[in-house]
């Protein structure tokens, strides 16, 4: 970003600043076949995006919604996803998204995507046996695989002996825990239910990361949504309506 953009805010930089600012992404898609061996398959033209560098947290005194919850909220309804048979809200585990959806979607099943909760596990390993050790490898694989089989218990009961001298044990312990209910793999995936929030990862390199992320490039934030809301709509094949929407508000004014 400029600099006007992140002052005063923290980052990862020698000071403490920022130089960045975060683009949050929302995706709907549906995903009513499967492949041959049974794994749910995004249906053809159905993924859709929509974004904006917007805060997703409200006080708990606030009448509204955060300004991105209300964004997701508009999109839920503009692709009617209150009115589908089963609703499915995949996200990354981080906390603000489960209380977002607990608020606005009470009726979804609720999945945390399972590469992130694999690479979880990894970090772990990495952390009890070192990076260069084969036994990392063994000791995350033996985990993954028992995620893969719906044995969540067998996961967190290999973390808490782990969680004594290791401090990512102890507290993916609680990221398991918290998450057992979402993590129920086998069964989604038996129920036809991706587990997997690939389409939201392609989307941030592809709709954001590919026009915003180019080098040399410093955005202000108005500049940044402008160009993401523009290319929110190319890439959910809805250009046509960028002009008919850019067309209204010129008349509104």
């Amino acid at each position: 970003m400029i600099p006007r953009e992140t002052e005063g805010r923290s980052g990862r930089q020698a000071d403490g600043g920022a130089k960045t600012r975060e683009m949050k992404l929302a995706v709907v898609w549906t995903a009513e076949r499967t492949d041959e061996k049974g794994r749910p398959r995004t249906d053809a033209g159905s993924v859709s995006y929509n974004a904006a560098i917007e805060s997703a947290s409200t006080k708990d005194t606030a009448v509204e919604l955060s300004p991105f919850a209300q964004r997701v909220y508009r999109e839920a309804v503009r692709r009617g996803f209150y009115e589908a048979e089963r609703q499915i809200v995949i996200g990354d585990g981080a906390r603000w998204i489960w209380r977002l959806s607990a608020e606005m979607f009470p009726d979804a099943i609720e999945v945390v995507d399972i590469f992130h909760a694999k690479e979880k596990l990894h970090e772990v390993s990495r952390a009890i046996y070192g990076n260069r050790s084969d036994l990392a490898g063994k000791w995350a694989d033996l985990r993954c695989d028992e995620l893969d089989a719906g044995s969540i218990e067998e996961v967190i009961k290999a973390l808490k002996k782990a969680a004594a001298g290791c401090g990512p044990a102890a507290q993916a312990v609680g990221y398991f825990s918290t998450n057992i209910r979402r993590m129920r793999y086998a069964q989604f995936r038996s129920e036809g239910i991706c587990v997997s929030s690939g389409v939201v990862e392609a989307g941030c390199r592809d709709a954001i990361g590919a026009r915003h992320k180019r080098s040399g490039m410093r955005w202000s934030v108005d500049g940044a949504n402008d160009i993401a809301a523009l290319r929110c709509y190319v890439k959910s094949d809805r250009f046509d309506d960028f002009w008919y929407d850019r067309a209204i508000n010129s008349q509104a004014k």
